[in-house]
């Protein structure tokens, strides 16, 4: 089965314990999954079968909108309610200025993933390596937040949107609104991820290959068998000749080629379009 389609996993389980579900629901043994989701976090999941697993890398799923709450005060090495070793109760805060905190985290940031992230240090997991006491440093990383919305502020939690880049550490982004509210501790007590860039969940239904695509379309002036059959295409035949990957349309399928240095070649070639 060639299936391309949104899940919802819910809170409780890992990525991979729900894609074992949706095997045996669709009786499908090739499957996978764009974005991994803590198994705190709950929301939308990017799934592929057979052959649309290749198509991850191409697909328009950026930027990333998500809801979640912090918990002020709760300290935890994971920054969710995983590890919760202590809690310190604080005064309640003026609204007002979590507000403009929110609003200040608008833009560039560079800054520390979470000890306990799938971040690989000299080839192994960096959660694996916290978990096992043995000390390490991750390098910093950048992400754009183009958007905060505060929803709820009850003290100690403060609950809101963000939409973001591919990449970003909401739990991260949660320890730097306590720590800009002056507050040394904050873990998210909850996380649910909205969209992945055009993706919402309607119910797992099949999407449309040709409208989810982040590559722009080309165009195949030559003889119509060599697409059908797989075979090579020269450059002069395609309408757009600059380097950079393109999809190309054969009706029910499609193909995806890489054009590089005037060669051109299949990346993916005859992929179901739906």
């Amino acid at each position: 089965m060639n299936r391309l389609f949104v899940a919802y996993k819910p809170t409780g389980i890992s990525s991979n314990k729900f894609l074992y579900s949706l095997k045996r629901k669709y009786n499908e043994k090739k499957v996978g999954f764009s974005g991994t989701l803590d198994p705190f976090a709950k929301g939308v999941l990017l799934i592929g079968m057979g052959s649309h697993t290749k198509l991850f890398r191409f697909l328009d799923k950026t930027p990333k909108s998500y809801r979640a709450t912090l918990w002020l005060g709760a300290k935890s090495d994971s920054l969710d309610t995983e590890m919760i070793e202590r809690v310190e109760f604080l005064e309640s805060l003026n609204e007002q200025k979590v507000l403009e905190v929110l609003k200040s985290l608008k833009g560039y940031l560079e800054y520390e993933p979470p000890i306990f992230s799938a971040k690989r240090v000299d080839g192994k997991r960096a959660y694996d390596l916290a978990r096992a006491g043995i000390p390490f440093e991750l390098n910093k990383i950048n992400s754009t937040i183009y958007k905060t919305k505060l929803l709820h502020y009850c003290h100690p939690f403060i609950t809101f949107e963000a939409t973001v880049s591919e990449g970003t550490y909401l739990r991260s982004l949660g320890l730097m609104i306590a720590q800009r509210l002056g507050v040394e501790f904050g873990s998210l007590s909850s996380l649910e991820r909205l969209h992945e860039g055009q993706f919402f969940y309607e119910g797992e239904k099949a999407l449309d290959i040709k409208k989810s695509l982040s590559i722009k379309q080309n165009f195949y002036h030559g003889e119509s068998e060599n697409l059908k059959y797989g075979r090579v295409l020269a450059l002069e035949d395609l309408k757009i000749k600059f380097d950079g990957y393109y999809w190309l349309d054969s009706g029910d399928t499609i193909s995806i080629i890489k054009i590089e240095k005037t060669k051109v070649k299949y990346e993916l070639n005859k992929v179901a379009a739906c």
